[in-house]
């Protein structure tokens, strides 16, 4: 038996047109009241061209010809600076805004030694796993674009035992946490006599994240590395790199015991912005 047939016809949907994106939604805040007298601050900040400074002069060839590669003819100013001290063999602190190119900033030099010194070896501490895995994967395609002979390795809870044993051994950069390197490399030092005798570099990312009891541990397990590197007849220096804070080098100099060289001036690019900041009126419940 055939259904019967329905004359029905779906109502007709006028497509959207409420304004969308976010000047809709700043328009739709300034024109209710309300909301706009709870603007604490409102502020138009001016954005910022870059400033270069050209490649430095004494990049070994391979280190060179990789960033030419992707299109890195010269470098921001802060990242000139800290290559300049890091290659005068001072600790400096490098405290630039998110995104400005930080990573560069001791990644180019410490490619460089590597490139000219296959021996040399770098620790690099980062607050959480995910951040030691991010940085492993950039720094082995950097590696094997620079010529580097030894790879990057991560070494955590989750190292497998054939990776735990490729980075005690022949690993160039040594990935970890302040934790693993605590309980899981200094203790067993002895094993890891090819990184502490060539040890060159310590980079400690985050730097502003190490406050409180936690700032506290990691300067003592700065000191008792230093002792083992000084047991193994090494004496590295240390990078470290923060978010813009009040008092980056006050705040490294006291994490390593010692003053430390201070790059804070930004050469990224930066656009304008307008800042809003927002105090929600009280409400009595």
């Amino acid at each position: 038996m055939d259904a019967p047939e329905h004359s029905f016809t779906a109502p007709r949907r006028e497509p959207w047109t409420a304004p969308r994106g976010l000047e809709a939604v700043l328009d739709a805040w300034e024109r209710d009241r309300g909301f706009r007298r709870s603007f604490a601050l409102d502020e138009l900040r001016a954005g910022q061209p870059a400033e270069h400074a050209p490649l430095p002069t004494d990049l070994a060839p391979g280190v060179r010809r990789a960033l030419e590669a992707r299109g890195l003819r010269e470098l921001y100013v802060h990242q000139a600076e800290s290559y300049e001290h890091v290659r005068a063999g001072r600790d400096v602190v490098i405290a630039t805004p998110t995104a400005s190119g930080k990573s560069l900033c001791y990644n180019l030099p410490i490619l460089d030694a590597l490139a000219k010194d296959p021996e040399a070896r770098a620790l690099y501490l980062f607050p959480t796993k995910a951040l030691s895995r991010d940085q492993e994967h950039a720094l082995r395609e950097w590696m094997n674009e620079c010529g580097v002979p030894h790879g990057a390795i991560t070494f955590d809870g989750d190292t497998p035992g054939d990776a735990r044993r490729a980075a005690r051994e022949r690993s160039g950069i040594v990935l970890t946490n302040p934790d693993m390197l605590h309980a899981g490399i200094l203790p067993h030092h002895a094993n890891w006599a090819r990184l502490f005798s060539n040890l060159r570099y310590v980079v400690i990312d985050e730097l502003h994240m190490y406050r409180g009891v936690f700032g506290s541990h990691l300067a003592n397990v700065i000191r008792r590395l230093e002792r083992i590197a000084h047991f193994h007849g090494s004496k590295p220096q240390f990078v470290f790199a923060s978010a813009t804070i009040g008092n980056p080098a006050e705040h490294a100099g006291r994490m390593l015991g010692r003053d430390v060289a201070l790059v804070d001036r930004n050469g990224a690019p930066a656009g304008p912005r307008r800042v809003l900041l927002y105090n929600p009126p009280v409400v009595n419940a």
